[in-house]
């Protein structure tokens, strides 16, 4: 299979995706909202969600639930939130474990502008190369600074050169911070560039509104985590997310799904 027919299990045919990050037991453990696995997948599946984002053992644990949507397997990992450091920085998964699972695409975080931006940008353009051998694509998550970046570090002149790098390394996706005056990202990224969520936030209507501002500056989806499987709904929530994806619904179009209306 090549990389342009897994896209396509991962991008709807309006070429927007609904990715949902579900990564995060690999460094946080049963995290509120994972505890349960199938139980969030279904949620998410029945919202809408266009692939999910993960790790190799829930992947293979829950193919059945997964069967249906688009599979983007973690290829990295560091240290976990109980350890002395940091996050993604080794290849954990190489191209059998994805191809074993029937994974559409591989994830590797890069961070240009952080102390380690060499290594990690070695990780990425190694997972390429050996992905694209086997027609498997790459989701590069491109943060600059790091995960746990200050916000100066993150501006559209730094988010639209690592994702212009990101795409430069082989991605073939690239997930990034949502930031002011995004139209610099995507207008230079040559690659979809789709927005990560970041921590659970307080307000549903702002991160609305930032997904409703990414897409009409010509974002091609997310890659939201905790934002929705945290929610008091993720059902609600995912389909709220997929019709500003899908059906260009405004911010109060959304806010009335996730209500229930």
């Amino acid at each position: 299979m090549s990389v342009t027919r897994r896209m396509g299990r991962i991008f709807a045919p309006d070429g927007k995706a609904l990715i949902v990050a579900m990564d995060h037991g690999g460094m946080d453990g049963p995290c509120k909202g994972l505890e349960n696995p199938g139980k969030t997948i279904e949620k998410i599946v029945t919202g809408g969600a266009n692939a999910i984002l993960t790790t190799y053992g829930l992947a293979r644990r829950y193919a059945a639930e997964l069967a249906g949507i688009g599979l983007i397997l973690r290829s990295d990992g560091g240290g976990t939130s109980i350890g002395p450091g940091g996050g993604p920085g080794r290849i954990f998964f190489e191209v059998e474990e994805a191809l074993r699972l029937g994974a559409d695409a591989m994830a590797v975080s890069a961070f240009p502008g952080a102390p380690n931006e060499g290594e990690t940008m070695e990780n990425l353009a190694y997972i390429a190369g050996e992905a694209h051998k086997w027609g498997i694509a790459v989701l590069g998550e491109m943060v600059p600074g790091g995960f746990d970046s200050p916000a100066d570090k993150r501006t559209s002149e730094t988010v639209a050169l690592s994702a212009r790098v990101g795409a430069e390394l082989g991605a073939d996706i690239i997930k990034t911070p949502y930031v002011s005056g995004f139209e610099a990202v995507t207008s230079t990224s040559y690659v979809p560039v789709v927005i990560l969520g970041g921590a659970k936030r307080g307000k549903e209507r702002d991160m609305l509104a930032d997904i409703k501002a990414a897409i009409d500056t010509g974002a091609s989806g997310v890659a939201i985590g905790r934002n929705i499987w945290q929610s008091e709904n993720p059902t609600a929530m995912t389909a709220a997310v997929a019709a500003i994806l899908h059906k260009n619904a405004s911010v109060d179009e959304a806010m009335a799904i996730l209500a229930g209306k």
